[in-house]
């Protein structure tokens, strides 16, 4: 494979690194390393059985974040409210300061995208 593309599976990908498959933490040695190691942004692919979920809230996060339903049912609670995505595409973004927790109320996949990669 080059170091300039690189083609795979999110969900395969996604075991390697909690679900990260972009940003600053993608280790040399991993497939794709050269174009997947990024200091400018992060993505997730998150798949989350009904009733997972994150019981503490994040503190203190200084990246302005994006949560993308692709299927399910998915709770997120931010400092500001809260907001139920259930229809394929709904969206959420936040900035910085912004705490988070989240559960998914149903079989769910979601992307998260964070910039900049910390």
């Amino acid at each position: 494979m080059s170091d300039t593309w690189y083609s795979g599976n999110a969900t395969d990908d996604a075991d390697q690194h909690r679900g990260w498959l972009l940003g600053h933490f993608i280790a040399p040695e991993t497939p794709g390393a050269a174009v997947r190691n990024t200091d400018a942004l992060e993505v997730k692919w998150g798949v989350h059985p009904e009733g997972q979920q994150r019981p503490e809230w994040t503190t203190d996060d200084r990246r302005t974040t994006m949560l993308l339903l692709v299927s399910g049912r998915f709770r997120l609670d931010l400092t500001v409210g809260s907001t139920l995505l259930e229809r394929q595409g709904d969206y959420v973004v936040w900035g910085p300061g912004i705490d988070h927790s989240w559960q998914a109320e149903a079989d769910s996949v979601v992307v998260t995208v964070r910039w900049p990669s910390a």
